[in-house]
This record gives structure tokens, C-alpha cells and sequence, in this order.
């Protein structure tokens, strides 16, 4: 009963700061003060109050058992082994399934043949432009913006020069 009526006295503080936000005009804040002012009495008419009672009562229960049983400290223990015997287990597979040669290429494997499957995918496809203007001849000088380029990159990049130009760029 107390805890209702302390809800209670809650919602209708906060819905009176909401009725003077929306006095000034302030419409969009005073909804939301009202939708929090509401929280208190819908709390506790649904009874989640007094469960939140219980289960901070439990939870302190706990911990008073926590401190002054043996066998909660135990039963920490026994889930500690219970993990490391989990974790050498996953490792033992791993190392049984490399040393016997599994039915399929171990990860680092499948990682590099994708790698590489990437990398000659995008090679075939790639334009002397896109490799820069140095790579191909190293005897002349990157970035040169005379006709003297190959005959295929001087004409790509001729109308953008163009366009540059224009620009004053």
C-alpha cells in the first residue's frame, strides 16, 4: 500500500512539471515529462515494483551466501573446471583435425585461395590507367602531360585534360 501511494505521489509531481512545461509552450517536452511521470504508477499498478523487491532481496541473499558458503565457492570452482575442460577440448579437436589431415584445407588455407582468387579476378579486368602513368615505362616520367604517353593512354586521358584545361585546373 505504502509503495503505491509513493508511486502515486511521484506521477503527480512529474505530471504537474509537465502541465507548467506545456504552460510555456513547450509541447514536445512536457509529452515526454508526462510519458516518464506515468512510469512510477504503471510500474507499480502492474506490480513490477514489489518483483524488483524480490529479486534484490534474492540477489543480496546470494551474495550473503556467496560470502559465508563454502559450497557456493565450490560450486564456482567445479564451473571453473567445467570451462577449462571445454576449452582444451576445442583446442585438442583443432589439433586432431590438423595433424590428421581433415577432409577439407585448414582455414589459413581457404583465407589464402580466397585472396588469391580475388586478386586474379580484379587483375584481368584492371586498364593501364588504373595501374598509374609510371608503371609501365620506367624509363619516362610519371605525370607527364605531353603526347608522348602510349598511344592508348594519351587518348583516355586526353578529354580530361581537356575538361581540366577548361577548368583552369
Amino acid at each position: 500500500m505504502l509503495i503505491t501511494t509513493v508511486c502515486a505521489a511521484l506521477s503527480a509531481a512529474g505530471l504537474a512539471v509537465a502541465f507548467l512545461t506545456a504552460y510555456r509552450r513547450r509541447f514536445v517536452a512536457a509529452t515526454r515529462i508526462a510519458a516518464f511521470a506515468l512510469l512510477p504508477v504503471g510500474l507499480a499498478m502492474a506490480g513490477l515494483v514489489e518483483l524488483g523487491g524480490e529479486v534484490g532481496k534474492a540477489v543480496g541473499d546470494w551474495a550473503t551466501d556467496l560470502v559465508f558458503k563454502p559450497t557456493v565457492w565450490s560450486g564456482f570452482g567445479v564451473l571453473a573446471v567445467a570451462v577449462v575442460l571445454y576449452v582444451i577440448a576445442r583446442f585438442a579437436a583443432g589439433r586432431a583435425g590438423a595433424q590428421q589431415g581433415a577432409a577439407g584445407p585448414s582455414r589459413k588455407e581457404r583465407r589464402a585461395a580466397a585472396r588469391a582468387e580475388r586478386a586474379q579476378a580484379s587483375a584481368p579486368g584492371a586498364s593501364a590507367p588504373s595501374l598509374g602513368p609510371g608503371k609501365k615505362e620506367a624509363g619516362k616520367p610519371a605525370g607527364g602531360s605531353g603526347g608522348s604517353g602510349g598511344a592508348g593512354a594519351g587518348e583516355d586521358f586526353s578529354d580530361i585534360e581537356a575538361i581540366l584545361k577548361k577548368h583552369g585546373i
